[in-house]
């Protein structure tokens, strides 16, 4: 590939260099500047960063780079055109670039064997230290060897209890002997871990254990099992203190996880373990959540590789359970009504067969005789009518007659169904009143509102108190009296980690200048609209309404219309106090004939579309909401705007200064910029133009095995001010995490092979919005666990860059891809509790503290950024993990410009826990969900209104799958953040 020569820049410049020796370009990183003075920075004041960067670090180009990475498709005239070099002069200082410094093509690895995740630049400096605690407690790495063996148990047993139990009378019986005085670790599958060799490399061992697997008839029996252990490998305790101290790069998860399972071992025996978390009764009384089931406390507990060394998350966690009840009861308080004196409708039964089956029960009328069996269904038939047959003959008996010669047990409610337990072939009776629910199941599927409520009551604690639980947890679980800790040579301190951390300064906002205050500087993450108007409002002159609610009168509806149309107009919008028909009511089950109703009715008025339709929902609407936008977004093309009922009736200043927000973007206005933005002052964002792309996969939930997964990708459509976004939506293949539509191509019999695909429409979409076209690409992606990142990493650059250089031949814009995460259990709490000027007002670590070390990886780049004011309960920073930086970011300039962002979040007047390309990624990924086809979908659930939000298309790609596509989005519809 020539090289072109290009003059030299007088300013400084920094070489972007890859652990690969890619060929790269040059960045220039602006100079800082003060954001938390007593005044805004003047947006007039000079910097020297007025231009571009010119000089070029190259690397000799491979001949076969290209082919190797599958570079493709043949693109469209059309396409070419879209990304071709701007006419449009840059803003402010800035000059078009160059566009051979964004021409040269990345290497990139074809297989994580040969990725390297970027390293830690440095630290970062800017903004206010202090001192923080962590819920991580340092553990002392052992000097002891481990090892790891296989183990076989033959018959092959699937239940892990039953496998521990097997293991554990294994050592009972001969840790003296055979095992030479070890005490092994077990997973509950196929390894078993020691500290030291055992006296043998392979030898097998008889087991009998009490079967626990109950039939219906005779005693239980003994099983016999041959266990086999043999010698697999040693652990290198070396390699994971060389990993420790940052001089390797890879993880040795082998060692970690012996760790991991060394020190669960003993909690495996005391509670109930679920994934990394342990529960119990008795760690705090159960709370009952109604409907049977009930929350118990528990705690998570980890072995992370820090900074510091081995560390210990613990962290508090709740999970629901079915109450232990008698089973009558438990029916009771499902159907919320006596079931003793009444018969049972059939929609009764079906509720109680769902809500039953797989659920273990024992039975009561054996006095000490509790034999546990699963349920697998419910009789349609009450059980003084059930009879079944008791010998060869045929000879039948009835189910009351049978209990009461059997055991002398009388069934007093025979108008109940009976359960049925066994298999379908074999089914075999109970009746409900001698059955009792087993104590420990965990509930796996979607609670209602009123469960959530009430779980949320529970599990809401403030951070001192959320503090001292898990101080008091780890006093429980005595580390230093754990047997197996002690036989692998493994300490636990019980401090929390002191930390040090910065909190980062609030952004100046910007708003029009017509407003009495024309910026703003937000204290503790937050500020209001007063005074201000947005910075560009928009226009809407014709509007409707719906009213859904049958407890809203139409003077209520007007009034509710009127009031938000004149807190529109004082925000900064345009908005005709009058809607173009009278305000339409209708039923909550004819909402599509209602819709399009009004939509006809409100064209036939000049002959032009509605631009806004406003709706009044029911408090507790079922579907009415996703109905709506799927029937507004997908079919007619509207923008909506939803308000619940009780809003209507108490209509408070905020949230209609709130809803205005959500109409102005909706209608594809903006209500704030950064400062920083429009003065051209953000480090790796103002220089060139730049895209963020946010994007997240939201799975079903558990038990739904069929339903797809949803991916959704959006993306910045302004430059340098990063704040509107569009994007797009598919589905794709049940619980697949990789996005499977970021790139793709097809052939066309006309055309040839023809590329698409979410990340290529949206660079499209830039250009067609800013006239520039992106020169630098930063990818927050959401939803990804560790173990996922090196696969997600692989395959989702790899489609970025196909997408790129689809668009024009060398175009490979510099990519900065960073993950996201909300689910984990590192918790920040202020040093001092009594200390004011430390703590937001719910006792919280103030937004905008930021934590890079000690905690952290021991030689990645991530970290930790509470980037909001608490409100309730104890805040969760985000954790953010840089994976891939061609755009070599400092520590301080990903820190600063994620933490800017977070004040960028249009629905609100607040800074927010997630940035927001991946917070609005994961709303259409959410509302995407409602565009499914009606079958797909759980009628049973019920969404408030505006807590969802959705972005455009079908896809091809997730048809080609055997997914069924997502309905395409109206044109008007895709252009604007709708899903606000």
């Amino acid at each position: 590939m020539p090289i072109r020569q290009m003059k030299e820049s007088s300013e400084q410049h920094l070489v972007i260099k890859s652990h690969l020796q890619n060929t790269m370009n040059t960045v220039q990183r602006p100079p800082k500047t003060a954001q938390n003075g007593k005044g805004p920075p003047q947006a007039h004041e000079p910097h020297n960063n007025t231009k571009q960067p010119h000089n070029q670090a190259t690397s000799p180009p491979s001949k076969n780079r290209g082919r190797r990475r599958g570079r493709g498709g043949k693109k469209s005239d059309q396409l070419d055109v879209c990304m071709r070099p701007s006419s449009r002069p840059c803003t402010v200082a800035h000059k078009p670039v160059n566009q051979a410094s964004c021409g040269m093509e990345m290497g990139f690895p074809t297989s994580s064997k040969s990725l390297k995740f970027a390293p830690r630049p440095g630290y970062g400096q800017v903004g206010t230290k202090c001192i923080v605690k962590a819920n991580h407690f340092f553990a002392q790495l052992p000097d002891k060897d481990l090892n790891q063996y296989d183990v076989t148990i033959t018959p092959e047993v699937a239940s892990r209890t039953v496998n521990r139990a097997i293991i554990a009378e294994l050592v009972r019986l001969y840790k003296e002997s055979d095992l030479g005085t070890r005490l092994p670790a077990y997973d509950g599958r196929k390894s078993l871990y020691t500290a030291g060799e055992l006296p043998f490399a392979w030898k097998e061992f008889v087991v009998k254990l009490v079967d626990e697997e109950d039939g219906i008839n005779g005693p239980k029996r003994e099983r016999e099992y041959k266990v086999v252990i043999k010698f697999v490998a040693r652990a290198n305790m070396h390699h994971l203190g060389q990993f420790l101290a940052g001089k390797r790069a890879d993880a040795p998860q082998e060692a970690l996880q012996i760790l991991d399972i060394v020190l669960r071992e003993l909690s495996s025996k005391r509670y109930c373990p679920i994934g990394r978390s342990f529960f119990s009764p008795d760690i705090r009384a159960p709370q009952r959540l109604g409907d049977g089931l009930e929350s118990w406390c528990g705690f998570y507990q980890s072995i992370r590789p820090t900074q510091m060394g081995l560390s210990l998350n613990i962290d508090m966690a709740s999970a629901t359970f079915i109450e232990p009840l008698p089973v009558i009861e438990f029916v009771a308080q499902l159907l919320g009504k006596d079931v003793l004196s009444r018969p049972l409708s059939d929609s009764d039964r079906v509720k109680i067969k769902k809500a039953l089956r797989g659920v273990k029960v024992e039975v009561t009328h054996r006095g000490n005789v509790r034999r546990k069996y699963r349920v697998s269904g419910l009789t349609s038939q009450p059980t003084r009518e059930l009879v079944f047959p008791v010998d060869d003959n045929s000879t039948m008996k009835s189910v009351v007659e049978y209990f009461q010669e059997m055991y002398s047990f009388t069934i007093q409610h025979t108008h109940l169904p009976c359960l049925q337990v066994g298999n379908q072939k074999k089914a075999n009776y109970l009746p409900m009143e001698a059955c009792k629910i087993v104590e420990g199941q965990r509930y796996t599927k979607r609670l209602n509102e009123r469960q959530i409520t009430a779980l949320l009551k529970v599990t809401c604690q403030r951070p001192r108190d959320r503090e001292n639980d898990i101080l008091q947890t780890v006093q429980h679980n005595a580390y230093d009296q754990d047997p197996y800790a002690k036989e692998f040579g493994i300490k636990i301190s019980e401090k929390l980690a002191s930390v040090e951390a910065r909190i980062l300064p609030a952004p100046w906002l910007k708003y029009h200048e017509t407003g009495k205050e024309k910026d703003c500087l937000p204290q503790v993450g937050q500020w209001n609209m007063m005074n201000k108007k947005m910075i560009n409002g928009m226009t809407v002159s014709r509007w409707a309404c719906i009213n859904f609610s049958r407890s809203v009168q139409e003077s209520v509806a007007r009034g509710f219309c009127n009031e938000l149309a004149q807190m529109c107009q004082v925000s900064g919008m345009e908005f005709n106090p009058e809607p173009v028909i009278p305000i339409y009511t209708a039923r909550p089950e004819q909402v599509e004939k209602a819709l399009k109703h009004v939509y006809h009715a409100s064209m036939k008025t000049k002959g032009k579309e509605l631009e806004l339709l406003l709706a009044i929902l029911p408090d507790n609407n079922g579907s009415l909401y996703g109905d709506l936008k799927r029937i507004c977004e997908t079919d007619l093309g509207l923008i909506s705007q939803c308000c619940l009922t009780k809003h209507v009736f108490k209509i408070s200043k905020q949230y209609l200064a709130n809803v205005a927000l959500k109409i102005n973007v909706k209608m594809g206005g903006r209500n704030t910029v950064l400062l920083d933005a429009i003065s051209c002052r953000i480090p790796l964002v103002s220089d060139i133009p730049t895209i963020i792309f946010g994007a997240d996969v939201t799975h079903p939930e558990n038990g739904e095995d069929s339903s797809p997964s949803i991916a959704a990708v959006v993306a910045s459509q302004d430059w340098p001010e990063v704040t509107k976004y569009a994007g797009l939506v598919c589905a794709q293949a049940h619980r697949q995490e990789l996005i499977q539509d970021l790139y793709k191509t097809w052939h066309d019999p006309v055309r040839g092979t023809v590329s698409g695909g979410m990340i290529r429409d949206l660079l499209i979409s830039f250009r067609k919005a800013t006239g520039q076209k992106p020169l630098r690409i930063i990818f927050y992606r959401d939803g990804v666990s560790e173990g996922q990142f090196y696969q997600v990493l692989l395959y989702e650059l790899d489609a970025i860059r196909k997408a790129c250089a689809s668009l024009e031949p060398n175009y490979q814009p510099l990519v900065t891809f960073i993950v996201v995460q909300k689910r984990h259990h590192t918790r920040l709490f202020a040093h001092n509790h009594r200390d004011r000027s430390s703590t937001d007002k719910s006792g919280n670590i103030l937004p905008g503290t930021v934590v890079d070390s000690k905690i952290c990886h021991p030689s990645e780049f991530d970290f930790y950024l509470c980037s909001h004011a608490g409100i309730q309960g104890t805040s969760r920073p985000a954790h953010y993990h840089v994976l891939w930086d061609e755009n070599n970011f400092t520590a301080d300039g990903i820190q600063s410009l994620t933490n800017n962002l977070c004040y960028t979040y249009a629905r609100c007047t607040r800074s927010v826990s997630v940035v927001p390309p991946a917070y609005y990624a994961h709303l259409a990924a959410f509302r995407a969900r409602f565009y499914l086809e009606p079958e797909m979908q759980d009628n049973n659930s019920s969404t408030g209104a505006g807590s969802g939000q959705a972005k455009g298309g079908g896809t091809k790609a997730a048809g080609e799958s055997g997914v069924r596509p997502l309905p395409a989005l109206k044109e008007n519809v895709k252009r604007v953040m709708f899903y606000c």
